[in-house]
């Protein structure tokens, strides 16, 4: 069983790249916003019962893959270097996954913010996630969220074995995939 945690800052490209390293591996594609925006029908993400419901959700999925004899996930995560919970959170998924066999692979991607704003825009992005469609909202969180937030790792903070870090400002999401790939020989 393999999980790739693809984590970057909001319009990163995460769930582009995860969608392509999933055409090319046996891997399942469970981008954050499948709960997010499954939640948010009913109770906004921001809320204590919209959290709680997404991580409900989450785990129980986790749960499922792990015990099952699918080849792996990747799953995608905006990761708040800076907040302690945000830490425990992949902690806590990882070792569901370890513990039973699993191997854990850390993609990190970042990519200039010029970059982002374009790439918040998007139609497969729109496509994909209903709750990013208020392009104005989705713009100014992106840029609160950067300013209030550490969203990239500093060098050396992420000192796992299967570590990969890929700036993909210039490069599209299939070379991007591909390099995570070969990589890890997946």
């Amino acid at each position: 069983m393999k999980f790739v945690l693809i984590f970057g800052p909001q319009a990163v490209g995460k769930m582009t790249v995860g969608l392509e390293l999933a055409k090319i591996t046996d891997l399942k594609l469970f981008h954050n916003h499948m709960t997010i925006d499954l939640v948010s029908t009913f109770f906004d993400y921001g809320t204590t019962e919209g959290k709680r419901l997404v991580e409900l959700f989450r785990n129980e999925i986790f749960e499922a893959v792990s015990k099952s004899d699918l080849d792996g996930i990747i799953f995608t995560y905006v990761w708040a270097f800076d907040m302690k919970e945000d830490w425990n959170y992949v902690n806590h998924v990882c070792e569901l996954f370890e513990s039973r066999g699993g191997t854990i692979y850390f993609v990190e991607l970042e990519a200039q913010i010029e970059e982002r704003i374009i790439r918040n825009k998007s139609p497969q992005r729109l496509e994909h996630k209903p709750t990013k469609r208020d392009i104005v909202w989705s713009e100014n969180n992106l840029k609160t969220s950067m300013e209030r937030y550490r969203l990239n790792s500093w060098p050396g903070e992420i000192n796992q074995s299967n570590y990969l870090r890929i700036n993909n400002t210039n490069i599209s999401a299939e070379e991007a995939a591909k390099r995570i790939q070969e990589r890890f020989n997946l």
